[in-house]
This record gives structure tokens, C-alpha cells and sequence, in this order.
């Protein structure tokens, strides 16, 4: 027997906890999923199942794809595939009122989060003040932020040995995902399951990007260790992600800071000049996917069914989704695609469309400016910037309420477009009354609601799936109307992000680097820009104050490039040089 296999049969085989490392593509999911399989078919409880634990919806999607090939209809049924923060949520929204919440809970979603703290981080002035108030909205609204999820459920594992063992016993087996990942309060809730049930940790020790989050740090693998006592398998480099491809190697080289001299198969590369006085990434873009393409095709008859477009920051990613789009200097035809960004204000926008579906009475009209504009300005204040506009329009607002009709442009405007909207009706189908609102938007020609129509561009709401469309829909059917569309898009959302949200990738997506960990691709395009800062011009694959050796970038990096099954593209400007890169021959 081959040492692969006798690992990977020891895994099968242990009775306690384990802890299996590897590299990207290197089966430790698949692994996992044996395990999982072996235990269900030994027996289970009515009512228990195998537990599965990752960060992102993204990783369970995948997770989930992994269990059709490993696991019969049977087997799938007793899998409970979830993110972290869906099984702190099912622990809170039932045992909260232990900690003095009240019984019934609601979600404090990120964008909500953001418009009422003004977008505020732990680096600005308030923050302690905010943390306060955070408490406060959980303990007595029962309002719980992301980030109350974890300390709280680890709070209600402490307090209650029955809830513990009772969770335990439902779940005889758990995988924890990304193990070198988890911040304290995630690992504080696996530790206390620990002596109740088995734990199968995944990790990768140069995944972890996510150092820069409370909690996450190379300490937690050496937790593992020491807590857990853990059959420890290394699965070192083997890849089942990339294996007719070098692409692997191109990563590890990265990361490791060696340069052999030599392309690598799976990886091409498209310099550009950086200048001009822009790049025309509308034509780069279209370049770099036929290049993409062309090269899967002739190493490949598997279909095409995923790509993304790697960046380093959302702002860029705005860029190429703009390019896709074919907006801008040079226009064309633009590219369907999906763009995963820092949504906050893109979401709060959509609430501001999803009330501009809801009934109007003209005799409220006055009301609804002032709803019309708060929505609005709660839209701006969760970026943390504009901070002017958006007292301006509170003030406003205030002044309407208080029984002023104001005759200024944004007040008229919201007039115009909710008399317009109103007038002509909507014809139930959400996806064409939704463009309808964003042309209203549009042809206000008001700053402030083209600014929105913007954001609903960014958003391209129905394709982040079924769900807002369906609860419109859902609205219609009840009453003709879409009466509670604003609540039918929270509940959309809170469904997405917490609950069934991780939905299969297809097509063309757009990112930064650290929102493609835990995804895979067949085709991945990465696009290194020169960064203009006030010491002059720096490679945007270098991390914001990392030094040399760069092992914060490298690692990054390595995530992106590793992210490819098939083949790899790296749009490359010819200056300025990146440190990264030097002596790789793409």
C-alpha cells in the first residue's frame, strides 16, 4: 500500500480526533467526506448527522458538489453541510434568552450594521462606544450582529452542559473546514464539543490569509494540537484540483520565493502598459478570457463551466466589472457576469428600490420623500464616508416630517419618480418592475438617485439568485401588490447569508483575493495593476505594509493562482516590477 492511501486510511480508521493537512486540491475534503460516510454507515440515532463546518457559503457550495461524488442520496440526507455562522445562529435563535436576550431574535445584517454605526472599524474613534450599543441592541432588541454569533453561542455552550451534550449527541462526528481559520470564540465552540464528540480538523498552515481578523493567528493549528491530541496525517502536496497542470507549482514557488527560470504548463500570461493614461481593461479583459478559453479547450474537451477574474481590492473589482460591462472610454458588449464586492451600499440601495415598489398613497406623498431620502442616506452613511451629504439629507428629512415641503432637487425628484412609478403601475414580473425603478432612477437625472441606479448596477441584484425575485413574487401573488417588498428582500438576504444561501458557481465572477478562498475554478485571470501611492508606483499584488520577504503577499497570491483547475491567465503590466514575480518565466 502506497503512503497516500495508508494515510488517508488511518483517517478512516481513527476512533478520535484527527487533524489532516494539505495544500490546496490535495483531498482533504474528500477525506473528510469518507469519514463522514464510514460513520453514517456505521449507525446513526434518528436525529443526528454528520456535521460539516466551513467559513464561506462558498466552501459549503463546494462541499456540498464533493458530497454528490462520495456520499449516496441516503448518506447526503444525514450530511448538514453549514457555515459557521449558520450553526452559531441555530444555537442562538432558540437558547439566546438564556444570556437575557429576548426569545425571539433577528439579524443584524452586515449592511444594516454599517449604516447604523456610520461604517466604522476598530481604528476609528467610537468603536468602544459601538461595541456597547451592539451589546445593548442584542441583549435588549434582540438585534444580534455577524459578530456577536460566535462569543455568544461559545457563551451558551458554558452556560448550558445540556445544550452542549445535547448538540454533541445530534452530531456524533463534526469537520471543521479550514481549521487554521477560526478565530477564538469559533475554536472556544469546538473545544467545548471536543470531549463529546469527534473532530476531524482541515487545514492548510500557508491558506492563512485571514491573520488580520480578532482571534486568527498561526498559533491555532499548534491549538489543535495541543487540545485535542489529534491523529495528525499530512497530506503534504498531492493535487487532485490542478493535476495535468503545473499551476500548483507556479504557487508553491511563489510562496516558497524560488524562480526556476521556466513557464510552467497551465500558466500564461498578457503584459500591458500601465498607462494611457489608463488602462483599457474593456479590451484587456475580452483579450485575457479568449486567451483563457482558447488555452482550456486545447488541453480539455471537459466543458467550461466556471472563471473568475482575480483582484486585489474591491475597488478594482468595481474597475473590471465597469470593463465587462463595456462602461466607460471604450464601449462594446458587455460581458454577463457576477461581481462578489463589499455590498453594504449597494444592499441598503436595493432597500430604497424595494420601497419605491411598495403601494404609495398620494396624500402620503410627503412621507415618503422623507422614508425616500433617510433610505438614502443610510445607503451612504454605512461607507463611512460623505459624512456632510448624509447629515444634510437626515436634516431633510427631519424638516419634511415636521410638516416642511421642501422645493429642492432631490425632494422634487423622489416626487417625480414616485408619482411616475405609481401612475403607470407595475406588472408583477420583480425582475422587469426592478429595472423599471432603476430607470426612473435613471432618468431623474437627480445625483443623488443616479448614484443609486449605480449601486443597483453594482448589485445586479436577480443574479445573485432566486430568492429577492422569488419573495417579490411571493408578495405579488398575495396581494397585487408588492406591499411588503422591503421585508421580503431583508428576509432574502438574511436567507442567503445565513441559513441555504451557498448556491452552485457558474459562469463569469469577479473578486478580490481573499473572497475566492475555499472556491475553485476551471480558469482563473489575475489581474496585477500598478498601484499609484505617494512613494511612487508599487506592484498591487504587495500587501499594504508587508515587507520583504512578502510573506503576507505571497500567501495571498498563492491563494489566487491555486484557485485554477485548468489553466491560469495573469494580466501583467510592464511596470512597475513586482517582487513576487521576479525571475518567473511566464
Amino acid at each position: 500500500m502506497n503512503e497516500p492511501c495508508a494515510m488517508r486510511d488511518s483517517v478512516l480508521a481513527c476512533e478520535g480526533h484527527a487533524l489532516v493537512i494539505g495544500g490546496p486540491g490535495s483531498g482533504k475534503t474528500t477525506i473528510a467526506l469518507r469519514k463522514a460516510v464510514k460513520r453514517i454507515k456505521e449507525g446513526m440515532s434518528p436525529g443526528q448527522s454528520a456535521l460539516f463546518l466551513s467559513f464561506s457559503r462558498a466552501a459549503v457550495a463546494r462541499i456540498a458538489d464533493a458530497a454528490k461524488l462520495e456520499a449516496g442520496k441516503d448518506e447526503q440526507d444525514l450530511l448538514s453541510i453549514q457555515t459557521f455562522h449558520s450553526f452559531f445562529w441555530d444555537i442562538l435563535k432558540s437558547n439566546a434568552y438564556l444570556l437575557g436576550a429576548p426569545r425571539k431574535l433577528s439579524i443584524l445584517l452586515p449592511h444594516d450594521e454599517k449604516a447604523i454605526s456610520g461604517g466604522i472599524d476598530d481604528e476609528d474613534e467610537g468603536w468602544d462606544e459601538w461595541m456597547t450599543e451592539r451589546e445593548r441592541l442584542f441583549r435588549e432588541d434582540g438585534r444580534v450582529a455577524f459578530d456577536l454569533f460566535a462569543p455568544n453561542a461559545a457563551e451558551l455552550l458554558v452556560t448550558s452542559e445540556y445544550l452542549l451534550r445535547s448538540i454533541a449527541r445530534r452530531h456524533p462526528i463534526v469537520v471543521v473546514d479550514e481549521a487554521q481559520d477560526t478565530g477564538d470564540f469559533a475554536w472556544r465552540c469546538v473545544k467545548l464539543l471536543a470531549p463529546h464528540t469527534q473532530i476531524i480538523c482541515l487545514a492548510d498552515l500557508e491558506q492563512q490569509i485571514f491573520d488580520f481578523l480578532p482571534g486568527v493567528g498561526p498559533e491555532r493549528v499548534d491549538a489543535i494540537r495541543a487540545q485535542l491530541d489529534p491523529l495528525e496525517v499530512n497530506l503534504g502536496t498531492q493535487n487532485h484540483r490542478s493535476p495535468d497542470s503545473e499551476i500548483l507549482a507556479f504557487g508553491n514557488d511563489i510562496l516558497a520565493g524560488t524562480a526556476r527560470g521556466a513557464a510552467y504548463k497551465g500558466i500564461s500570461s498578457i503584459p500591458y502598459r500601465p498607462e494611457n493614461p489608463t488602462p483599457n481593461f474593456n479590451i484587456l479583459l475580452r483579450r485575457a478570457l479568449s486567451e483563457l478559453i482558447n488555452a482550456m479547450k486545447a488541453s480539455s474537451d471537459k466543458p467550461i463551466e466556471t472563471i473568475t477574474i482575480l483582484v486585489a481590492n474591491n475597488r478594482s473589482a468595481l474597475k473590471m466589472s465597469n470593463a465587462l460591462n463595456a462602461l466607460g472610454a471604450h464601449p462594446g458588449k458587455a460581458v454577463k457576469h457576477k461581481l462578489l464586492f463589499d455590498e453594504a451600499e449597494s444592499l441598503l440601495s436595493a432597500r430604497f428600490a424595494a420601497f419605491l415598489l411598495e403601494p404609495k398613497d398620494s396624500a402620503r406623498i410627503e412621507a415618503d420623500v422623507a422614508t425616500s431620502m433617510e433610505l438614502i442616506a443610510a445607503a451612504k452613511r454605512a461607507t463611512g464616508k460623505a459624512k456632510a451629504a448624509t447629515t444634510k439629507l437626515l436634516e431633510q428629512a427631519t424638516k419634511i416630517r415636521n410638516g416642511k415641503a421642501l422645493d429642492i432637487n432631490i425632494a422634487n425628484a423622489i416626487r417625480e419618480v414616485i408619482a411616475g412609478l405609481h401612475h403607470d403601475g407595475f406588472s408583477g414580473d420583480p425582475a422587469q418592475d426592478w429595472l423599471k425603478v432603476k430607470r426612473a432612477l435613471r432618468i431623474s437625472n437627480q445625483a443623488e438617485l443616479l448614484s443609486v441606479a449605480n449601486q443597483l448596477d453594482y448589485l445586479v441584484a436577480f443574479q445573485r439568485g432566486h430568492r429577492i425575485s422569488a419573495g417579490l413574487a411571493a408578495e405579488w401573488l398575495r396581494s397585487g401588490t408588492y406591499y411588503h417588498a422591503r421585508l421580503a428582500l431583508d428576509q432574502a438576504l438574511a436567507q442567503e447569508q445565513i441559513l441555504d444561501g451557498a448556491e452552485a458557481q457558474t459562469g463569469i465572477q469577479v473578486m478580490n483575493f481573499h473572497k475566492a478562498k475555499g472556491k475553485q475554478f476551471d480558469g482563473v485571470i489575475v489581474v496585477r495593476e500598478a498601484r499609484r501611492t505617494k512613494n511612487g508606483v508599487t506592484s498591487s499584488f504587495i500587501w499594504r505594509g508587508d515587507a520583504a520577504p512578502y510573506i503576507k503577499s505571497r500567501r495571498v497570491l498563492r491563494v489566487g493562482i491555486t484557485r485554477a483547475r485548468a489553466h491560469m491567465v495573469l494580466l501583467d503590466p510592464m511596470w512597475p516590477d513586482c517582487p513576487l514575480l521576479k525571475g518567473h518565466k511566464l
